[in-house]
């Protein structure tokens, strides 16, 4: 993941993933390592209000377009809490890697993160749908 970068997280955002993380911790299949990376961007994180959040920011339940920068392959994600994940239906856990790299990231920004065959990057094409910018705050 890009560090460089300041991301924005809503409040709602979040006191949800905080209080996930920590339900999480205390089971004990949890991936602590994970969960780490993920706490570590939610604290880097600029956080503001949900009405607040600027329109072409990657918040829970947004439903984004990526292009694989290497293949150009275009996909399209909503990022999901666990409990809805769907691979099938492209609805992405926060809690897998790319869910967590996508989380606070702007339109037109590349993302970079690990995985075993390398460092895969992919650009935010386009934010589809925003909750926060569809005033949908309860989402």
């Amino acid at each position: 993941m890009t560090a460089e970068r300041s991301i924005h997280i809503s409040k709602y955002d979040m006191d949800r993933l905080v209080e996930l993380i920590d339900g999480l911790r205390r089971t004990p299949k949890a991936n602590q390592t994970h969960l780490d990376l993920l706490e570590k961007e939610l604290y880097r994180g600029v956080l503001v209000d949900p009405q607040d959040v600027p329109k072409d920011v990657i918040t829970m339940n947004s439903k984004v377009s990526v292009k694989d920068v290497e293949s150009g392959e275009v996909t399209t994600y909503t990022l999901v809490y666990p409990s809805a994940a769907n691979i099938s239906e492209n609805k992405l856990s926060i809690l897998a890697p790319l869910g967590t790299a996508l989380l606070g990231y702007r339109k037109g920004d590349i993302i970079e993160w690990p995985v075993p065959s390398g460092i895969r990057k992919v650009k935010v094409d386009d934010i589809i749908y925003q909750p926060e910018a569809a005033g949908d705050y309860h989402l």
